[in-house]
């Protein structure tokens, strides 16, 4: 038997789970690197997914912490869309992905693994991306360092004029 080995994952199994909710951030800015934080709009934010299914995995959430999507208020659905059209041509771009999942889980039965903040994913596809790894073992392989990605992703917010300015 091949392993392939993912001794980051292991981090994240037995590790300490927050107590607080992770998409509800502090309104200063100082610890956004470190919380892969891309962007800051004035309703929503962008951040990397530090578990990600693809290399570029992206996360946007509403700053209110609520889970009902029929919830959202018209500014936070508007600059949401926004930020999902801006991340899908960035990813494209920046990591010429071929493809793009997008999606919302709604509810633990779902498949949401964090139920109680509503929140979107954005992940770059290409084609052969999974090649025989998932059908064989349920195994992905990241091309990239979680630190690369956001190094060469974060010019690509830093110059975002398409949502209102940050909090």
């Amino acid at each position: 038997m091949d392993i392939l080995w993912a001794p980051w994952r292991l981090q994240y199994i037995t590790g300490p789970k927050p107590d607080t909710c992770i998409f509800c951030i502090p309104e200063q800015n100082a610890d956004d690197a470190d919380r892969l934080i891309l962007y800051r709009g004035k309703h929503s934010f962008v951040l990397m997914n530090k578990y990600p299914y693809n290399s570029g995995h992206l996360l946007i959430a509403p700053y209110r912490h609520l889970m009902d999507f029929t919830l959202l208020q018209q500014e936070e659905s508007s600059e949401i869309v926004s930020l999902l059209q801006h991340c899908t041509e960035t990813l494209t771009k920046c990591l010429n992905a071929q493809g793009m999942n997008i999606g919302l889980n709604i509810g633990e039965a779902a498949g949401a693994g964090i139920r109680d903040h509503l929140h979107f994913h954005a992940v770059p596809r290409w084609n052969g991306d999974s090649s025989f790894l998932a059908v064989i073992q349920d195994i992905r392989t990241m091309p990239q360092y979680l630190s690369e990605t956001y190094t060469g992703l974060k010019p690509y917010f830093d110059r975002l004029t398409v949502c209102s300015a940050g909090r």
